[in-house]
């Protein structure tokens, strides 16, 4: 219990200035969905089966609110296809496992056991 206290307290909620940028773009995209659909923070909120307070801190970027609940955010907008584009390209990991088969010349010799 002494670990999870000291985690939450070190953790912190303050995220490095290009992550908090990050999540103030996603939460004004969210809001630019919301309105092109017109519909109220409190609509919204229903739908996806939280308060009006946590879609309003969802629009602003605040940190702190479960990914489940922007799921569900997502869902009341009819937006949770777009979630399945979370690392998608992964460009670096791909480039990282094309240098590992690129090292390799030939397959490993296996050894045959006669009984």
């Amino acid at each position: 219990m002494l670990q999870s206290v000291m985690s939450k307290t070190t953790m912190g909620n303050k995220l490095p200035r290009k992550l908090e940028q990050k999540m103030q773009t996603m939460g004004e995209q969210i809001k630019l969905a919301r309105l092109r659909r017109n519909l109220s923070i409190a609509q919204v909120a229903e739908r996806a089966t939280c308060s009006p307070l946590t879609v309003a801190r969802i629009e602003k970027g605040t940190p702190t609110v479960a990914i489940g609940i922007y799921i569900r955010v997502l869902y009341a907008l009819q937006l949770d296809d777009d979630i399945l584009l979370l690392a998608q390209k992964d460009e670096m990991g791909r480039a990282l496992q094309d240098l590992a088969l690129k090292h390799r010349e030939r397959a490993s010799k296996k050894l045959k056991v006669e009984s």
